[in-house]
């Protein structure tokens, strides 16, 4: 049984024969039930969940860092549901069921906030990764008040270390300490930047694989 709300033209709450009903985030929606499917494991379908399962793996992690990474495409859709549609078409390689993240192509902040010029990432201290970029203040939307988001994932350990309010622009750099477990794991470092007032984030820009000193 369904439940129509608000009147005939109001949302509707519940099941009619194959349409379903429902509210999220306020938004009233119909949907059509699937039909059972006779072979839910085809080659297509199969496919398709190696590939989600690989961006999933990639994405948990860091899950509250994509909380301001993509707030800006968080439309209808919360910001881990967005970076997994951005890093699904964007950032998988291979070929079923060999797939693999595209580091250098994946993107951990999206946005339109001017990004990063002249990033790079190095360990030469023990359980340390220093990170460098040039003040580009000023160009674009750029401001000398945009803090700096630092992310370094360990896909071996499923860990990430972050910050979402690092040094501002000018400043140019950061170190990160890392547990010292790390030693010798290879690192996939991002760096971007967030306006002060967090309304504003850049693209993110893998600075490398790094193996930990």
């Amino acid at each position: 049984m369904a439940i129509i709300n608000q009147g005939i033209l109001g949302g509707v709450s519940g099941k009619i024969g194959n349409v379903i009903g429902g509210t999220w985030k306020g938004i009233d929606y119909l949907r059509i039930k699937p039909s059972s499917v006779a072979n839910p494991k085809t080659e297509g379908q199969l496919d398709q969940r190696s590939k989600f399962a690989k961006v999933l793996h990639f994405l948990q992690p860091m899950t509250d860092f994509l909380r301001v990474g993509f707030k800006q495409y968080a439309i209808k859709m919360t910001e881990f549901n967005a970076a997994m549609s951005y890093n699904l078409f964007n950032a998988v390689l291979g070929a079923y069921p060999n797939y693999t993240i595209d580091y250098p192509n994946a993107l951990v902040s999206r946005g339109n906030l001017k990004g990063v010029a002249n990033g790079t990432a190095a360990s030469t201290t023990p359980a340390e990764i220093d990170i460098t970029w040039d003040d580009n203040s000023g160009s674009g939307n750029a401001l000398a008040t945009d803090k700096s988001l630092i992310l370094i994932l360990n896909p071996d350990k499923k860990e990430s270390i972050y910050t979402t309010s690092g040094p501002a622009r000018p400043i140019g750099s950061e170190t990160l300490t890392l547990p010292a477990e790390y030693t010798g794991d290879v690192v996939e470092v991002y760096l971007g930047f967030v306006s002060a007032d967090g309304t504003k984030v850049s693209n993110s820009t893998h600075l490398g694989s790094v193996t930990v000193a």
